[in-house]
């Protein structure tokens, strides 16, 4: 095993290795270069392995139901470990205050429970479109 490899990409994290408040630049959708994510809470699932809850900032999300039409954070969502390795691209803090994500976890959490909600297993800017769409779907 080469420990120097030059694929590695030092900026990235092994997985398991996210900690609760750290800030991560991540691939963003083009207009918010400027966006980050927060991690908020890892939880280990039995059948789903690990969970992470994240925040994400600094948004330009189009949503008709908001004063200013636009979303500038999402304060919870549940990803992957995998997925979010996926998607960060360089540690911006090692330690940050965390954003209030507890009333959208535990709205979660409880769905969550009753199976009646998931996590998303697809790229932060993925899941961004995917809340822009949803947003605007219903018109």
């Amino acid at each position: 095993m080469n420990l120097f490899s030059p694929f590695s990409n030092p900026n990235k994290k092994q997985l398991s290795e996210f900690q609760v408040g750290q800030e991560w630049h991540y691939q963003t959708r083009n207009g918010e270069e400027n966006s980050t994510l927060k991690i908020v809470k890892i939880e280990e699932y039995k059948n789903f392995g690990k969970m992470i809850h994240i925040s994400i900032l600094d948004l330009q999300v189009k949503h008709p139901q908001l004063p200013e039409g636009i979303l500038k954070e999402a304060l919870h969502i549940p990803i992957s470990e995998e997925a979010l390795q996926n998607s960060i691209t360089k540690l911006k803090n090692d330690q940050t205050n965390l954003p209030d994500y507890e009333f959208g976890y535990v709205r979660w959490k409880n769905a969550f429970n009753e199976n009646q909600a998931g996590y998303f297993n697809i790229p932060v800017n993925k899941v961004v479109e995917h809340l822009e769409e949803t947003a605007n779907k219903f018109r």
